[in-house]
């Protein structure tokens, strides 16, 4: 192999540098796919199916990796936020692909023997059947067009069937995943990639205990620096501690916890839905370590607004969806969403820049746990 694509294989040292897909795929196109990664690659990486969902679909899982250090991985828990499964499934595919490609002593080759990885690309196969006729017609090209298709077939499961705060055992997905990923074996960085609808600007949340401590840092800079070269400004929104999350400057929250969101549903007299919330995958993966686990949870817009101008303030957020109703009206009857599109400075991130910038917060999350182990 030679010329351009020659030297890019003989530079590629991170995630952040693999291939990203331009289209989003299907769990069962991409099934196969990943079975047959893992048999072209028997001694780094094994396939299974961890489960099946509610419906009868398979859900996959695949381990990475002979490294000391566990990293779980999982997409998928909310069905329409399509980026993450993607990023997962480019990390199996395209990792295992260039396993051999980094230099002598580094590349890819040398993260998985500093790490063991197990991934969910996708927890969710229902939900994604049912946000599919969105999700195959999405245009970063065309926001217009991509937002009347998302806001008609959009389909969001509602507290008491949420993937993400369901944890250990309220759905079947959930038990396969603590089964899979969350054995008893110490979790040194969990992720949970997740995505939002609308937002000003990319957002990362950390484990409040490392947010708040210069172990975080490294991380921190690097998702800024990863974000401003995808075009991405961070979505800067102090939520005044609401449901548990800490703001930590443009960009930064603390993740959620399922204990925070009972606490906050209960001091509203909401009990019937505070019982709804059960464990998040962060506190799962905590309990394998005493707490010392790193999580993140990825959270970039399908739909970027303009940014607003005050510090902490997500105006153009908050302005945009008090409008949310006119523009669901609109939608529904089929009417031209352009004039919205221009009121609000909406654009769609290219599929491509977002999962680069979710395989960069690994390749900082990465580093973060190593510095800690190095300390």
């Amino acid at each position: 192999m030679g010329g351009r694509l020659g030297q890019r294989l003989r530079d590629l040292v991170t995630l952040s540098d693999l291939e990203a897909p331009t289209r989003f795929h299907t769990s069962h196109e991409v099934f196969a796919d990943l079975e047959d990664a893992c048999l072209a690659n028997p001694d780094l990486a094994t396939f299974e199916v961890v489960g099946e969902s509610e419906e009868g679909r398979a859900i996959a899982g695949v381990m990475m990796g002979l490294g000391p250090q566990l990293v779980t991985l999982v997409a998928g828990a909310h069905a329409d936020e399509p980026v993450g499964p993607e990023t997962l499934r480019a990390f199996v595919l395209e990792g295992l692909a260039a396993r051999g490609w980094g230099a002598e002593g580094g590349g890819l080759e040398d993260v998985f023997e500093r790490f063991t990885f197990r991934v969910i690309p996708h927890l969710n196969p229902d939900g994604e059947a049912r946000n599919r006729s969105w999700i195959g017609t999405w245009d970063a090209s065309r926001p217009a067009e991509s937002l009347g298709h998302y806001l008609r077939g959009r389909r969001r499961e509602p507290p008491g069937r949420d993937l993400e705060f369901g944890y250990p055992d309220l759905r079947v997905e959930n038990e396969a995943a603590t089964a899979f990923l969350f054995d008893g074996s110490p979790v040194a960085l969990h992720a949970s990639l997740h995505g939002m609808g609308f937002s000003e600007g990319a957002l990362l949340l950390i484990e409040k205990e490392w947010l708040v401590s210069d172990a975080s840092s490294g991380l921190r800079d690097g998702f800024t620096k990863a974000a401003r070269r995808a075009g991405l400004p961070l979505h800067d929104h102090d939520r005044g501690g609401d449901k548990g999350f800490v703001y930590a400057g443009p960009g930064f929250w603390s993740t959620p916890r399922g204990s925070a969101m009972r606490e906050h549903f209960l001091e509203i007299g909401d009990p019937e839905t505070a019982a709804k919330f059960r464990s998040s995958s962060m506190e799962q993966a905590a309990t394998t370590s005493g707490g010392k686990t790193l999580s993140v949870v990825t959270e970039l817009p399908l739909f970027r607004l303009a940014p607003s101008s005050r510090p902490g303030v997500a105006e153009s957020l908050q302005a945009f969806k008090a409008e949310m109703p006119s523009v669901l009206e609109d939608a529904a009857e089929e009417r031209s969403l352009q004039p919205w599109v221009a009121r609000f400075g909406i654009t769609c991130p290219p599929l491509e820049d977002q999962v680069r910038l979710h395989l960069g917060v690994l390749d900082h999350a990465l580093e973060a746990v190593e510095s800690r182990e190095k300390a």
